[in-house]
């Protein structure tokens, strides 16, 4: 297989459990982590190594480094393995995403971008989803007609957080995540409630469905629910661990025990909230982006400047879904014909959302 974010979290959990099932790993491809990413080398001995910056190679330890964007390209390009797992953060995951169905790869996919933005040009065939609530979704489905699909979120930093206070509210405590330990920008998007928005996104592309919902979890044992036409609801419970998705993913099937079960009686209560726009402004938008989800290209882009800004302390919190919803207003005519057209309104976006 070709791991795209080895050293991260997803890409850490994958090398899991590609040595426990043996599976062979003939590319890493890494950002700055190189210290990481030389012990995993050592580890699984990758055919080829990519990292994203050109200083970089020198230090990484390996006789085949390419870095940044091409060098991923070409990696996957001459690459024999038929497997990338592409958990690369943000935009810049969407064209090896594409690449590697161009290569007739499949893609076990943990970077949201690439359906959020480009989910109509994307071959849903080829994609095996990582995210535990799609993982989830597939997971209960069976040969029965469903009503509605909801994903369950934590609440992000702030689900507790007085609303006076969130206008002030600093990068520490925007990155201080109540259940887990996840990147920096994930753990924004969970905050901002933007994730579970990108979410439903993905959703509608990998199931066709229309009627499609969040709300939070707050112990995040459930990641999944289906209501079925005939008046039932099934729940997904599992805990917290991104190996299970990934070994389904990596393996087509799983038939051993990869996570310790939930002990309902030790969880002893579950609470559920509805997720308010008050304390989630993107969540607006919600009903009228499922419209239309082929402005997924235009939120993406402006979170990605917002959160930017927000990290560098030119903005406040509260001021990153204020600009992405800005923005999807004054691009609400955007319609993609080609593929080209995402990475174009991509530049543009990112232009508007920056001068505001």
């Amino acid at each position: 297989m070709i791991v795209l974010g080895s050293t991260g979290s997803i890409g850490v959990n994958a090398l899991h459990i590609a040595k426990r099932f043996d599976l062979p790993v003939e590319v890493l491809v890494a950002g700055n982590s190189v210290d990481l990413l030389n012990r995993q080398i050592a580890e699984f001995h990758p055919k080829r190594v990519v990292v994203a910056h050109k200083d970089s190679v020198s230090k990484v330890v390996h006789e085949d480094v390419l870095y940044g964007e091409e060098g991923i390209l070409e990696a996957i390009r001459e690459s024999r393995s038929d497997l990338v797992v592409n958990s690369l953060v943000g935009f810049a995951g969407l064209k090896p995403t594409i690449e590697a169905i161009k290569c007739k790869k499949r893609v076990a996919l943990a970077n949201k971008e690439s359906l959020v933005v480009a989910g109509q040009f994307i071959d849903i065939a080829s994609i095996d989803p990582i995210d535990s609530e799609h993982f989830g979704l597939w997971y209960l489905l069976q040969d029965r007609p469903v009503e509605k699909m909801t994903v369950t979120a934590s609440g992000g930093s702030f689900r507790d957080t007085p609303l006076d206070v969130l206008e002030n509210a600093t990068v520490e405590e925007a990155l201080n995540h109540p259940n887990w330990s996840m990147g920096r920008k994930i753990t924004i998007d969970s905050a901002t409630m933007t994730n579970k928005l990108f979410e439903l996104l993905e959703a509608k592309w990998l199931f066709d469905i229309d009627k499609l919902d969040a709300i939070i979890e707050t112990k995040s044992i459930i990641h999944a629910l289906i209501d079925f036409k005939d008046g039932s609801t099934t729940a997904h419970i599992a805990n917290a661990d991104m190996k299970l998705p990934i070994a389904f993913a990596l393996l087509g099937k799983v038939e051993e025990q990869v996570l310790a079960p939930v002990d309902l009686v030790e969880v002893g209560s579950l609470e559920f909230r509805k997720i308010d726009s008050v304390r989630y402004p993107i969540w607006e938008i919600k009903d009228d982006i499922l419209q239309k989800p082929h402005l997924g290209a235009v939120i993406n882009a402006a979170n990605e400047v917002g959160i930017a800004q927000f990290f560098d302390g030119k903005i406040g919190f509260m001021d990153i879904a204020r600009k992405t919803i800005a923005a999807y207003r004054a691009f609400d005519d955007f319609k993609p014909v080609t593929l080209e057209d995402i990475f174009e309104i991509d530049r543009e976006v990112r232009e508007f959302t920056a001068k505001l």
